[in-house]
C-alpha cells in the first residue's frame, strides 16, 4: 500500500497554515468519508501573480482564481492544490468572513473535487457548499 501523505507547503510567499494538523486530519475524514484512496495531496500557497500564471500555462484561463487543483491520479488520487492567499483574503473580505474560514472553505474545495463533488449546477454547489460547511465546522470548532 502507498504511503498517505498530505502537506502544505508556500511558493514564493511568506505564508505558514496554522493548525496544520488539524487541516490534515479534516482532509484525511474527506476521504475516508467518500471511500476514496489517496498516496500524495500537497497544497501549495503562493500570489495571485504565480497562480494567474498557472492558469494561463495549463488551462489557458486569462483570470485569477483562488484554487487550481492537479490531480495525477485516478484510483490512487495524487495532487497539487495551488492555493492564491492573495485571492483567499479578498474573498474573505468580499464574503464577509474570516480569512480562517475562507481559507478552510478553498482547501475544502480542493479535495471535495478529488473525491467526485462538482459545482457545475446549482445543484451541485448547493452539495459542495453544504461538505464545505460541514468539514469547515469539523476544522475551526473542534476542541484544541
Amino acid at each position: 500500500m502507498a504511503k498517505e501523505n498530505i502537506s502544505f507547503t508556500s511558493h514564493l510567499i511568506d505564508f505558514s497554515l496554522e493548525q496544520e494538523e488539524r487541516y490534515t486530519q479534516v482532509v484525511k475524514q474527506v476521504f475516508a468519508d467518500y471511500g476514496k484512496s489517496y498516496s500524495n495531496i500537497q497544497y501549495i500557497f503562493c500570489s495571485d501573480a504565480y497562480l494567474l500564471e498557472l492558469n494561463k500555462t495549463h488551462l489557458n484561463h486569462d483570470y485569477y482564481t483562488d484554487i487550481l487543483t492537479f490531480p495525477y491520479g485516478t484510483e490512487l488520487i495524487e495532487s497539487d492544490i495551488f492555493i492564491s492567499i492573495d485571492r483567499v483574503k479578498e474573498n474573505a473580505k468580499t464574503f464577509k468572513v474570516s480569512f480562517e474560514n475562507e481559507l478552510a472553505r478553498v482547501i475544502l474545495h480542493g479535495v471535495l473535487h478529488l473525491v467526485g463533488l462538482d459545482d457545475h449546477s446549482k445543484a451541485d454547489t448547493a452539495k459542495m457548499r453544504n461538505q464545505e460547511n460541514h468539514y469547515i465546522d469539523m476544522i475551526l470548532n473542534q476542541k484544541s
